[in-house]
């Protein structure tokens, strides 16, 4: 598999987890760890990227600390799988796309899954100072030596992402603009991360802690849903109501237009359903997409068979 991707878990084919399936645990004990050194680094790392691309702004983003998949069956909960994230350190974000064998099979008619998340928090100046830092592989080394947990170190954002298909088949991918941090210039989903200040409207950015969300979990589970509908919207601008019903030409008529967050990608690409399913480290399109545009080829292979 391409380095750059790595699975954590998934539900069975044509089994989605819906909203009311996903708990979220929220705790500064969550969060990334911390050495004076790497805190350094973070520093110079972002006033670098600053200086070069002045527009670039910190924000507060959920951290995902680990994942449970668990079932329940007319009884007590049984815990299914317990996993801690393994993901390549330059992934963008974390967004929930795993193989652990073991979950395989877990949808069946008299069961009912529930994913819950260990969240704290980090925010997006760490992110490119950790995960996308050079300083990425000696970090989860260091994480793995001295906390048995190579992400320990790193800021580990959850993202967000969208597999958008068109009515008649075809599904959209964005080519990132040279202006953003990570990624620039290669084939995207549309997708983003879920913003703690949604549900923390009065606080400074930097003000937002894991007590300040305690007791608004649903509140956090409802924006991380809301959140890659808005991203949709803001980078291809479709009318969120009627995404299900656009057309290729309404699509693209809808990009041209723009939307908030339409600078950050600068082309709109479909690609067919079975070019989709033909997508793999050998195709030559392959080279051209970033970590969580490939993750979710993957994914969506895996999870919605070409039937």
């Amino acid at each position: 598999m391409d380095p750059e991707v790595s699975f954590m878990l998934h539900c069975d084919p044509l089994q989605a987890l819906g909203e009311h399936q996903i708990h979220v645990e929220i705790s500064d004990r969550f969060n990334r760890q911390s050495f004076p050194e790497i805190e350094q680094h973070i520093e110079a790392v972002w006033s670098d990227r600053v200086a070069k691309q002045p527009w670039l702004f910190n924000g507060a983003k959920f951290r995902l600390h680990s994942a449970v998949l668990s079932v329940i069956e007319k009884g007590p909960m049984a815990e299914q799988a317990v996993q801690n994230l393994t993901h390549s350190p330059r992934g963008e974000g974390d967004q929930l796309e795993s193989a652990d064998k073991s979950s395989d099979r877990l949808a069946k008619d008299e069961q009912s899954c529930v994913l819950t998340l260990q969240l704290g928090l980090t925010c997006y100046k760490d992110y490119l100072g950790t995960n996308w830092s050079r300083e990425a592989g000696r970090l989860q080394s260091h994480g793995q030596n001295e906390c048995a947990d190579p992400q320990a170190f790193l800021a580990q954002p959850l993202g967000v992402g969208a597999v958008v298909a068109t009515a008649d088949g075809d599904v959209v991918l964005l080519r990132r603009s040279q202006k953003v941090a990570e990624a620039a210039g290669l084939l995207d989903i549309p997708g983003g991360h879920p913003e703690p200040k949604m549900l923390c409207p009065e606080v400074s950015e930097e003000a937002i802690c894991a007590d300040l969300l305690q007791g608004k979990e649903r509140a956090v589970v409802s924006e991380i849903f809301s959140s890659v509908c808005a991203e949709i919207s803001d980078e291809d601008d479709p009318v969120q109501s009627f995404t299900s019903e656009a057309v290729i030409y309404e699509v693209r008529d809808f990009y041209r237009h723009g939307g908030p967050e339409a600078h950050e990608s600068t082309e709109i690409l479909f690609l067919s359903r079975a070019k989709m399913f033909q997508l793999n480290e050998c195709a030559p399109l392959w080279s051209e997409m970033c970590p969580s545009a490939k993750g979710a080829v993957l994914l969506y292979q895996r999870v919605m068979p070409d039937c």
